[in-house]
């Protein structure tokens, strides 16, 4: 299981929000070196394809803009969408493994939200 990478992807990209600065040293600590490849790979191709990326989840919002979308799920629906359209990662894997961290990171309401989402990005939908 990659959940340890995920979850400090999800921190990189979250971090990323709010500052241009490196990521914190400290992030990159917290891993193994197996678990480090797949964390830069995670955050390599969001960082290379941010804009995209949004866009995206842009268009799969329903009654939603970007900035109402709660910072953390935000952060969770780039590295979803990072992994199932730049990595290849299957989807199903993907949602899974975000709706788990959700459940850590954020509110009751996120894991619904997210797997909403995310469903729609599979099926299709959001193609702009």
């Amino acid at each position: 299981m990659r959940r340890n990478s995920r979850v400090q992807a999800f921190k990189m990209i979250f971090e990323r929000f709010f500052t241009t600065a490196p990521v914190d040293d400290e992030l990159w600590e917290e891993l193994n070196e197996k678990d480090a490849v797949f964390t830069k790979e995670i955050f390599d191709a969001y960082t290379e394809n941010k804009e995209k990326i949004e866009n995206k989840i842009s268009t799969l919002l329903v009654g939603y803009s970007l900035d109402r979308v709660h910072k953390i799920d935000l952060a969770l629906l780039c590295e979803a969408i990072t992994e199932i359209e730049y990595l290849s990662i299957p989807a199903p894997v993907v949602i899974n493994e975000i709706v788990e961290i959700a459940k850590i990171y954020s509110t009751a309401d996120s894991p619904k939200f997210l797997n909403g989402v995310l469903a729609s990005a599979i099926k299709g939908e959001g193609n702009a």
